[in-house]
């Protein structure tokens, strides 16, 4: 089982994972990503990891290609509140050389623009 919540503030997309992130799930992730991006007109992407107990490599994917967009459109990526098992996989697909990383969502919209998303 998986939930996503998102709010925007200015700019800045925060989503929020809750649950496992795997193969079956990942279409669905994209989808309202970039749902969500075109709705707010978003520049940057925090993705709040906290209550991710789970990620395999097609959420990897997913997370790559909303950089990609993201990029494309001179924005940045942040993730935060990763646990052990998905951080490791992060480090070990390289992506801590592409995207910013914070304990918190709070440490991510500080270091974007000083504000914050109101939480859900």
């Amino acid at each position: 089982m998986l939930t996503m919540t998102a709010e925007t503030s200015g700019k800045i997309l925060c989503v929020r994972l809750t649950g496992e992130l795997d193969h079956y799930y990942s279409e669905q992730v994209k989808e309202f990503v970039e749902s969500e991006m075109e709705a707010n007109q978003t520049q940057h992407l925090i993705w709040n990891l906290e209550q991710l107990s789970f990620m395999d490599s097609s959420g990897l994917g997913v997370v790559l290609g909303r950089y990609r967009q993201v990029n494309e459109m001179g924005g940045s990526v942040t993730v935060c509140g990763l646990n052990t098992q998905v951080k490791r996989l992060f480090q070990l697909s390289g992506l801590f050389k592409i995207m910013y990383f914070e304990k918190t969502e709070q440490d991510a919209l500080r270091r974007l623009e000083g504000s914050s998303c109101k939480m859900s």
